[in-house]
């Protein structure tokens, strides 16, 4: 699944070497956003890139306002019978936002998208069937 979100890059890492053929680096964007009581919510969330992405980061600095594409991963690990999972945001693109807007901007696949019309609760529903006439025949 693809993503993209806009945010403040808030701070960044050197990259990581795991292993001989598996490096990461890790980032964190600062998220803002203003609920429908008219609260501010700050949100930190880290993202990583892995192998030849690593050096994607090293052209922006802290404070840039930054669009990252990323893919939503999950793993499942298993060590000495327990299991865990864990999820990763591992980012393959990020470019730099000119236009500098507090607003965060969450873009899903259009596959994934759903209608916003909710269905009416039970208290919004007529009584009795006679009262439901939507029927074209």
């Amino acid at each position: 699944m693809s993503f993209e979100i806009n945010g403040r890059l808030a701070e960044k890492f050197e990259t990581q070497k795991v292993s001989d053929r598996f490096q990461k680096r890790e980032f964190v964007l600062e998220i803002k956003s203003t609920g429908t009581t008219g609260f501010e919510f700050v949100d930190f969330i880290k993202f990583q890139s892995t192998q030849d992405k690593c050096s994607l980061l090293d052209q922006f600095n802290i404070d840039d306002m930054v669009k990252v594409a990323f893919n939503l991963r999950g793993r499942k690990w298993e060590k000495e019978g327990q299991v865990s999972y864990f999820t990763n945001l591992e980012a393959w693109r990020i470019e730099k936002i000119q236009n500098e807007t507090s607003e965060p901007f969450i873009d899903t696949p259009a596959e994934e998208t759903f209608p916003t019309q909710d269905a009416p609760f039970p208290s919004q529903l007529p009584e009795n069937d006679s009262e439901i006439d939507d029927l074209p025949f």
